[in-house]
C-alpha cells in the first residue's frame, strides 16, 4: 500500500512536467548538445599530441577504445530508456527507477557535481584560447564575462541556449571545413608514423609516457554522451530522441576523430605533434576558423553543462534526496529550474575563484565513469533477470552492458587509481547516507525482482545441498495468532529469540467476522517486528477451527524454501485450550519442528531481562558429553541468543544428589567449553527437583525441556515455583549446540 504523501509528491511532479512549455526534439534536444560536447577542446588541442605519441594506428586504437566504451554505454542507456518512462534527470532517472532512489541519488549527487565542476573547467579552457588571441586581457575578467553570459542564457531559457548552439555548430563546422580544405594544398607532405614511440610531453621534458597515460588524456573527449540525456524531462519523446540523437552524435564524432587523426599524421612530424598543441590551428587552411572552433567548442560544452546540471539537481530535489530539496524542484513559469540554476551558478563562482581545478579534474572524469558504469550495470542486471517487464524497443546483446561495465571500471583505475577509489568511497558514503534517510519511493523499481531472482538462484543451489546443516541453524519462528493482544504480550521475547538473523512467520487464524480487524492488527505487528530489524512475514487463515488451521499450515509450510523450524506457542493460565495445545505440539514434533511453549509470569513479566536459567537433566552415572545431548540443544541455543540480545547473565543448572556434585560440575564445564558458550555460569543444585526451583538463583526467564507427553498444569506451576516466566522447549532434531 503506497503512502498518500508519496502519491501526491509524484502526481505533483508529473503534473508539473506535463505543463513544461517548451519540449525539444531529437536534433535540438539531444544530437546537437551531445555532438558539440564530444567535439571539444581535446579535438583541437590534444588530438595531435595523442597521435604524435601513439602513432596513427595507436592513436586510432585509443580513439576506438574510448568510443567503444562510451558507445556501449550509449547503447545500454538507449536500451533501458525505451523500457521505462524516463523523467527529468537523465542518468539519475534511469538508475533510480531501476535500482531505487538510494542508488540513483548516490550516483546523481556526484554526477551533478561533476557537471557543475565541468562548467568551470570549460570556462578555463575558453580563457586559454581567448588569451592566445588577446594575451593582454585579464584572465579573471575573461572568466567572469564568460560565466556571466552562460548564466544569463541558462537562467533565461534553455531554448535560447539551444539557439546559440546552432550558431556554435556552424562555427565548428567551419573549423572542420578549414581543416579539411588544407588537404587540397601541399600541407599533407609527411609520411605516416604508424606506431609511435610515446616520447611524452613538454611538461615532463619528453621523458616518455605509456599507452594508458595517453589514453587517459584522450578519454574525457568521449564523456559528453549525457549532454542530451540530461534534458530528458524536456524532450518531446525521450524514448526516441535519446537513442537516435546520442548514437548518431557518437558515430559522427568517431568518424571526425578518426579522419582528424589521419590528417594530423600527414601534416606534421611526430616531434611537432607532441610539442605544438596548436598544430591544428597552424596547419589549417584558415587558422582563425579553427581558433573560433576551439572557442566555440569550449563555450558550447560549458553551455550544455550549465543547462544540464540544474536539471539533475531539479530531479534530485523532486525526490528530496537532500534536506530542502523541494526548493530546487520548483520551475519558473517558462519551465526553467531557476533555483537550481542559482545554486549551480553559486558553486561555479566559488570554483572560479579557486583559479585551478587541475587537482580534482580526474575526479570529475571518475564521477562520469561511475555514472556510465551504473547505467551498464542496470541493463546487465535486468537482462540477466529475464523479467517479462523488460521489453525494450531498442534491444541489445547481453555482452554489450557487460563490456560497458567492465570497460568503465577498467578505465577508472587506468586513468587514476587513487581518484577511482575516492570516487567509489564517495558514492558508497552517499548511498549509506541516503539509506539512513528512509526516502519515500514514489514509483516502483526492480529491486524486489532482483532480490527474488537472487533468492530463486540461492534456493536452487540450497536444494542441492544436504537439508540438515546444524552449523547454519538459525531460529525461524512460526507464531500462530488467535488475537494480537497476546502477541503484543510476547513481542519482546519473540523478537529477542530470533534477532538478528532469524525470521518470524505470523499466521492469524480467525473466523470471518474478525478477519478484517485481525488483518489490520497483524499488519501492524509485522511492521513493528520489521522496524526492529527482524525479517517478518504474515498471512491470514479464515477458519473456525484454530487447531486444524494451524496443523494444515504446518504441513503446507514444509514445502516452502524459508521453512519455519520452531513453533512458538503461548500457554494460557486457564486450561480451556489445553487439549488443543497438546495436539498442536504433537503436530509440530511430527513435522520435525522445534517447540517453544511460553508461560508468562503475570506479575513480573520478563522482569529486568537481565538473567536466564537453563535447567538440564542429570546424566548419572556416566556423565558423558556426546554429540547427542538429548532434548537440550534448542533450549541452550534459545537461551544463549537471549543472553546476547539482552546482555544478560546466563546459568546452566543441573539438580543432583550430594555425592554427584563434583561430576555434575565437570560435566557442565566440559559442555560449556565444547559448546563455546562464553561467560555462562555452571551451577549445581542439590535435592529434589521441584524444591530446588524455589531455592535456585533467581532469573527473569527459565528454560526447561518439554516432555513428550506434557502435563500442562504442572508446567504452569513452574512459574510460581521459579517466580519467573518459563519457556518449555522441544528439539526438532536439527539443532546441535556442539556444532
Amino acid at each position: 500500500m503506497k503512502d498518500k504523501t508519496e502519491e501526491t509528491l509524484q502526481e505533483k511532479v508529473d503534473q508539473r512536467d506535463s505543463t513544461v512549455q517548451t519540449k525539444y526534439g531529437t536534433f535540438a534536444g539531444v544530437f546537437v548538445p551531445t555532438l558539440l560536447t564530444i567535439l571539444g577542446v581535446i579535438l583541437f588541442v590534444r588530438h595531435g599530441w595523442v597521435v604524435g605519441n601513439a602513432g596513427l594506428l595507436g592513436g586510432m586504437g585509443i580513439v576506438t577504445l574510448a568510443f567503444v566504451i562510451v558507445t556501449f554505454t550509449a547503447l545500454s542507456m538507449s536500451c533501458i530508456t525505451t523500457n521505462i518512462r524516463i523523467k527529468a534527470g537523465g542518468a539519475y532517472s534511469i538508475i533510480s527507477q531501476s535500482l531505487g532512489l538510494e542508488v540513483g541519488g548516490s550516483v546523481g549527487i556526484p554526477l551533478y557535481l561533476a557537471q557543475t565542476f565541468a562548467i568551470t573547467m570549460y570556462i578555463f579552457g575558453f580563457r586559454e584560447g581567448w588569451l592566445y588571441i588577446f594575451p593582454e586581457h585579464s584572465a579573471l575578467l575573461v572568466d567572469a564575462s564568460v560565466f556571466a553570459i552562460l548564466f544569463i542564457v541558462a537562467f533565461l531559457s534553455a531554448s535560447l541556449a539551444f539557439r546559440i548552439q546552432y550558431l556554435i555548430l556552424a562555427v565548428i563546422i567551419g573549423a572542420l571545413l578549414s581543416v579539411a580544405g588544407s588537404a587540397f594544398t601541399d600541407v599533407m607532405q609527411y609520411d605516416v608514423q604508424w606506431i609511435g614511440e610515446f616520447p611524452g610531453a613538454p611538461e615532463n621534458d619528453f621523458e616518455g609516457v605509456s599507452f594508458w597515460v595517453v589514453f587517459a588524456v584522450f578519454f574525457p573527449a568521449a564523456t559528453g554522451i549525457m549532454a542530451g540525456a540530461n534534458m530528458s524531462g524536456e524532450l518531446k519523446n525521450p524514448k526516441k530522441s535519446i537513442p537516435v540523437g546520442t548514437i548518431s552524435a557518437i558515430l559522427i564524432s568517431f568518424v571526425i576523430y578518426m579522419l582528424a587523426a589521419y590528417w594530423l599524421s600527414r601534416v606534421a612530424t611526430p616531434e611537432e605533434l607532441v610539442s605544438n598543441y596548436n598544430i591544428m590551428i597552424d596547419k589549417a587552411l584558415w587558422p582563425p576558423a579553427v581558433l573560433g572552433g576551439l572557442l566555440g567548442a569550449t563555450f558550447s560544452s560549458a553551455l550544455a553543462s550549465i543547462v544540464g546540471a540544474p536539471r539533475i539537481l531539479q530531479a534530485l530535489g523532486d525526490h528530496r534526496i537532500f534536506p530542502g530539496g523541494e526548493l530546487f524542484s520548483k520551475l519558473s513559469t517558462n519551465g526553467e529550474p531557476r533555483n537550481a540554476i542559482l545554486l549551480t551558478g553559486g558553486i561555479v563562482i566559488f570554483t572560479l575563484l579557486l583559479r585551478d581545478l587541475n587537482t580534482i579534474a580526474p575526479l570529475i572524469t571518475m564521477f562520469f565513469l561511475i555514472t556510465y558504469m551504473m547505467i551498464n550495470l542496470v541493463v546487465l542486471i535486468v537482462q540477466r533477470m529475464d523479467m517479462v517487464s523488460f521489453r525494450p524497443t531498442f534491444a541489445i546483446p547481453k555482452y554489450v552492458p557487460f563490456i560497458g561495465t567492465v570497460g568503465c571500471l577498467f578505465t577508472m583505475f587506468i586513468i587514476n587509481a587513487t581518484f577511482g577509489l575516492i570516487s567509489i568511497v564517495f558514492v558508497v558514503a552517499a548511498y549509506l547516507y541516503l539509506t539512513n534517510r528512509k526516502l519515500k519511493v514514489p514509483y516502483g523499481d526492480m529491486r524486489s525482482g532482483l532480490f527474488v531472482s537472487v533468492a530463486e538462484w540461492a534456493a536452487k543451489r540450497v536444494s542441492q545441498l544436504p537439508k540438515e546443516n546444524e552449523r547454519a541453524w538459525k531460529a525461524n519462528l512460526l507464531v500462530p495468532v488467535r488475537n494480537t493482544r497476546e502477541l503484543r504480550g510476547s513481542f519482546s521475547l519473540i523478537r529477542n529469540l530470533v534477532y538478528p538473523k532469524g525470521s518470524i512467520k505470523l499466521i492469524g487464524i480467525t473466523d470471518r467476522s474478525q478477519l478484517e480487524n485481525m488483518r489490520d492488527d497483524l499488519f501492524e505487528m509485522a511492521s513493528a517486528f520489521s522496524r526492529e530489524n527482524v525479517y517478518t512475514r504474515w498471512s491470514m487463515i479464515e477458519s473456525d477451527n484454530f487447531k486444524n488451521a494451524l496443523i494444515s499450515s504446518l504441513q503446507t509450510l514444509q514445502g516452502t524454501f524459508f521453512t519455519p523450524n520452531i513453533l512458538f506457542l503461548r500457554l494460557l493460565h486457564d486450561s480451556r485450550y489445553d487439549e488443543e495445545m497438546k495436539s498442536m505440539i504433537k503436530a509440530a514434533q511430527i513435522n520435525n519442528m522445534g517447540v517453544q511453549l511460553y508461560v508468562e509470569d503475570n506479575v513480573a513479566q520478563l522482569g529486568r531481562s537481565a538473567s536466564i536459567n537453563v535447567w538440564l537433566r542429570e546424566k548419572s552415572p556416566h556423565w558423558d558429553v556426546s554429540m547427542d545431548l538429548g532434548n537440550v540443544d534448542l533450549a541452550l541455543l534459545s537461551a544463549y541468543k537471549l543472553k546476547k540480545n539482552w546482555d544478560a547473565k546466563m546459568r546452566v543448572i543441573v539438580v543432583v544428589n550430594e555425592d554427584e556434585v563434583e561430576d555434575a560440575y565437570k560435566y557442565l564445564e566440559t559442555l560449556l567449553d565444547l559448546a563455546r558458550l562464553k561467560d555462562v555460569e555452571a551451577h549445581v543444585e542439590i535435592g529434589a527437583f521441584e524444591e530446588t526451583l524455589k531455592t535456585a538463583p533467581q532469573a527473569d526467564v527459565d528454560f526447561f525441556g518439554l516432555p513428550e507427553e506434557p502435563d500442562l498444569d504442572r508446567l504452569r506451576s513452574y512459574v510460581e515455583l521459579t517466580s519467573s516466566a518459563c519457556v518449555f522447549v522441544s528439539d526438532s532434531g536439527n539443532e546441535n549446540i556442539l556444532a
